[in-house]
């Protein structure tokens, strides 16, 4: 047998024994059928790998095991520490220690648990086609193609070298892949959500809402990407005014090499002022949009939709959060708890708008009246 060969078969057999953690979950609650504790387990598990990814890019450990499935053609870093060590030894602070080499591979083992989770998800929805219905089976092969989709671009992460372009599509692949999850968690597969809710919210409203919610994840994820979240380091003007200095060009180029223009050359701090003051300016938009629609649902959730209520309660919480942890990332120099709290806020946000989308229907008045009951 090849070493690629022997290298897959451990990897495979280590994200077995990560899903076998949260699998021992699932039996103790008998409250819930298998199949729905299942599905809720794979997106307690999603979030927890993207605020996991989001400390493995923040903390510099992208690169910590310089090759991909493995790191430097293992299966963990304890055996590839002779290589670990010579690297670190060349460039002490460089990419590739030993810490930052067993988060890179935390991470990927994290993320092969989702995908074996998913495999599994399939397989019962396939061997319970009868009881679940096609849509479940369909669903979640969609989810599975998702799910290696992201695994692409997790190794092209490593293998062009951190391009902003592809961490940002990683980045956006796992909201997507988040929001698809806790949507197939909600769907009354086996009559597991029996209780009845009216089309209380705007479907239109929550989808300007959505859209305007992951243009601002990719403005932030370029933000982080490019590291220029210091590039205007006061708040809240930008080097002491409303009105910086802007170059779109190089700032918006997408496919370019880490920390280069479009021509090549290192990237101007101008570009990286550029790329900053979109993401905050384009701030204002979502809390606008996205406040409004939370006050909408609270407002004509009334006291009959209590849980609703709850929901539009945690988006409003969430949104002072970001607004909170954004401006800490400016004012204190980027620590790393408010920048993790800033990506886990951004993926709460995406899980409760969905979980609200059962409340909606496209065809509701775009503004309803408020209801004092």
């Amino acid at each position: 047998m090849s070493g690629s060969a022997v290298l897959l078969l451990e990897l495979a057999a280590i994200a077995i024994v990560f899903a076998v953690i949260p699998l021992a979950y699932l039996f103790s609650r008998p409250t819930l059928n298998l199949f729905q504790r299942l599905n809720w387990t794979i997106v307690f598990l999603t979030f927890d790998l993207i605020v996991f990814g989001a400390f493995t890019r923040l903390s510099d450990s992208g690169l910590g095991c310089p090759d991909w499935p493995g790191c430097y053609g293992t299966s963990n870093p304890w055996r590839a520490m002779e290589n670990i060590r010579a690297a670190e030894a060349a460039m002490p602070d460089g990419p590739v220690t030993e810490v930052k080499a067993w988060i890179e591979m935390i991470h990927r083992y994290l993320a092969m648990t989702v995908g074996a989770l998913i495999v599994l998800q399939l397989g019962l929805a396939i061997s319970k086609a009868r009881e679940l219905g096609g849509k479940a089976v369909y669903g979640s092969a969609i989810l599975l193609f998702l799910v290696m989709l992201q695994g692409a671009f997790g190794a092209w992460t490593v293998t062009l070298k951190l391009q902003p372009i592809i961490v940002s599509i990683h980045l956006i692949l796992a909201l997507i892949l988040l929001a698809l999850l806790t949507y197939y968690a909600q769907q009354p597969w086996q009559g597991i959500l029996s209780e009845k809710r009216g089309n209380l919210i705007s479907g239109k409203v929550l989808a300007f809402s959505f859209i305007i919610l992951f243009c601002q994840v990719f403005f932030g994820a370029w933000v982080s990407t490019n590291y220029a979240v210091l590039a205007c380091p006061d708040f809240p003007t930008c080097l002491g005014t409303y009105t910086p200095e802007m170059d779109w060009t190089n700032a918006f180029t997408l496919w370019r090499e880490l920390g280069r223009d479009a021509q090549g050359g290192f990237i101007s701090t101008t570009a990286l002022q550029t790329i900053h003051w979109v993401h905050r300016v384009f701030a204002i938009l979502v809390i606008l949009v996205i406040g409004y629609f939370a006050f909408h649902a609270w407002s004509v959730a009334g006291h009959e939709e209590p849980k609703l209520r709850t929901w539009a309660i945690h988006v409003m919480a969430l949104l002072a959060l970001q607004v909170l942890t954004g401006i800490s990332n400016v004012v204190f120099q980027w620590p790393l708890l408010a920048a993790l709290l800033h990506t886990a806020g951004a993926a709460a946000l995406v899980l409760c708008l969905v979980r609200m989308g059962a409340w909606s229907a496209w065809n509701a008045p775009l503004f309803k009246g408020v209801r004092t009951s």
